[in-house]
């Protein structure tokens, strides 16, 4: 990944150029081919039937490599094939991707001890309550033996930016212990060098971990904090405490460190104080462009064992082929995947059902294939996607992006469905990455038929853009749009659509309690399938191509990649 969010960046060093540049068939103004499309029959039992079956107990979770899997792969080819779909890898439903899952047991405490004289005694923090932790190499046991900690700030190597954390330092051996999110957190507006509050990829931690690893460091923590992180430390505990999946590595693939981690903040200001630090001090340093990496004088220590189990897990894709233009392709994509067994709740439930994430989601897919198939094959041809192995870092949607099936320079953009919201009709939607491409256009028409407006996501903060499927495709320069249910509720406004946001994020996210309600109201649901089956058919009618926007990150990818096609994609 560090070679993409080096360059991703980077292209605001390029933008002189990116910005002229055009391709033959792309679109570089607003003269947009947008036909008006008449709305569609989207079965509302549908929703709710596929939601109630893949949340359900007996789905497990829906684990990749479980019987969950099977399950639902299964049944979402007989539902395709039950709409008059084909199938979208020739002749086949499905996509294998390689995976491994490594599940750690037997956690030792981590055990912080004194410089070499161990002058402050030990330390012993317990796994889950202060402390999670994973290894993603296929070693039947993971040792961490005195590791030399360093504080790194936020971990972020950005020479597009003059900004270095690990400037000076070497870090062979020794673990990075990081802050959450990048060094603009808190700002009030979008100015600053990691565009103020709208967070960057920089501050997710899939980045932190894999800049850590390209630094030759033995292990890497980040300290929780649940504003900067976005959620609590239930949803670390849950996601990091069970089995935990990646993608096959081949022979050239990226380091890693040993062991992956996060650390309540509450015990990294015990760790800080017995280092003679203030953590709050030493955040506030970290924000200052010229921080330098702060060596601890303390180590870190544990061990666990790892069972390991290689597999391949399924991405599941159906076509309705076009009638004039089928080697042109619009895109829908959600991830079928959740957590499988995870932390017990008070109650002893065990199985993280992801009713809201993503049942419903996976379950709009098929709604919106049998609106479609029902409607007739629009000219171009429409995809479904629905990807693996979301929840342990995008590794379906991924895998699809690095080994596409059709085309990327011939998918022409798409949009992607994770979490809808239940409660009740929005008079918004909630756009995450607004103004990024002109597919906002086709978005625009489809809100001003239905009535509604757009509204930018409340929390850029979060880095919800780089949090779900479609930044697969995205930072390959396929046009994507994230869309999440508004919260500005017809019945209750503003503050009842946050409301419902707080609830679900602090009392079911990744949780066991997010499982399926008969009392849901699903026609804010309907209304957002509404608005996406008008956006897709519009897409699929139209003779256009919308490209990112001039200056955008990924507006130069795109570009490449039409070029690289020699006349195979982009409208040549």
């Amino acid at each position: 990944m560090k070679r993409i969010i080096s360059t991703v960046p980077a292209f605001a060093a390029a933008l002189a150029l990116s910005a002229c540049a055009t391709t033959t068939g792309m679109n570089d103004t607003a003269s947009l081919d947008i036909p008006a499309v008449a709305a569609g029959t989207i079965s509302e039992a549908t929703m709710k039937n596929i939601t109630r079956t893949l949340s359900s107990d007996e789905f497990e979770g829906r684990m990749p490599g479980t019987i969950g899997e099977e399950k639902t792969v299964a049944l979402l080819i007989e539902r395709f094939k039950a709409a008059g779909l084909q199938p979208g890898n020739g002749n086949s439903w499905v996509q294998n991707v390689p995976l491994v899952e490594i599940t750690g047991r037997d956690f030792a405490p981590l055990t912080i001890r004194g410089g070499s004289g161990g002058s402050t005694g030990d330390m012993k923090l317990d796994f889950a309550k202060d402390w999670v932790g994973v290894s993603y190499r296929e070693d039947a046991r993971t040792v961490l033996d005195d590791s030399e900690l360093v504080f790194v700030g936020y971990g972020i190597d950005a020479p597009e930016k003059g900004w270095n954390d690990y400037a000076g330092i070497d870090m062979t051996g020794k673990t990075a212990v990081i802050l959450v999110n990048d060094p603009d957190f808190g700002a009030e507006t979008l100015e600053g060098d990691f565009n103020g509050k709208a967070m960057t990829y920089y501050g997710r931690w899939t980045y932190k971990y894999e800049e850590a690893a390209e630094k030759g460091a033995a292990g890497a923590i980040i300290i929780h904090d649940t504003a900067p992180a976005s959620y609590g430390w239930n949803v670390v505990e849950s996601s990091w405490s069970g089995p935990q999946a990646y993608a096959q590595r081949g022979a050239n693939a990226p380091a890693l460190t040993q062991m992956n981690g996060w650390v309540q903040k509450d015990a990294a200001a015990k760790i800080m104080a017995a280092a003679g630090k203030d953590l709050n001090a030493l955040s506030a340093a970290a924000k200052r462009k010229g921080f330098r990496a702060v060596p601890l004088g303390l180590t870190a220590s544990t061990s666990f064992s790892n069972d390991i189990k290689t597999y391949e897990s399924q991405n599941v894709i159906a076509i309705l082929p076009g009638s004039r233009r089928p080697d042109e392709y619009v895109m829908h994509t959600a991830h079928w995947d959740h957590l499988g067994r995870c932390t017990p709740a008070p109650d002893g439930d065990d199985i993280c059902n992801g009713a809201v994430d993503n049942a419903t989601g996976t379950a709009a897919l098929v709604a919106l294939a049998e609106a479609h198939a029902k409607a007739g094959a629009p000219d171009r041809s429409l995809a479904f996607l629905a990807v693996t192995a979301e929840e342990q870092g995008l590794l379906g949607a991924d895998y699809y992006a690095a080994n596409p099936v059709l085309p990327l320079a011939q998918t022409v953009g798409g949009i992607n469905m994770d979490a809808f919201q239940v409660a009740g009709v929005a008079k918004d939607v909630t756009v995450v990455g607004p103004n990024k491409s002109q597919l906002d256009q086709f978005l625009n028409a489809a809100l001003v038929t239905d009535g509604r407006v757009a509204t930018p996501n409340p929390k850029p903060e979060a880095g919800y853009y780089y949090r779900s499927d479609h930044f697969a495709f995205a930072k390959r320069g396929v046009p994507m749009l994230y869309i999440d249910g508004g919260e500005d509720l017809v019945a209750g406004g503003v503050m009842a659509g946050a409301e419902v946001a707080r609830d679900y994020t602090e009392n079911r996210y990744h949780g066991p309690k997010d499982e399926f309600n008969e009392n849901w109201d699903w026609s804010g649901v309907m209304a957002d399938l509404q608005l996406f089956y008008r956006i897709g058919r519009s897409l699929a009618m139209s003779t256009s191509w919308p490209n990112w926007n001039p200056g955008d990150e990924f507006r130069q990818t795109r570009d490449e990649s039409c070029a690289a096609a020699d006349g195979e994609g982009c409208g040549s």
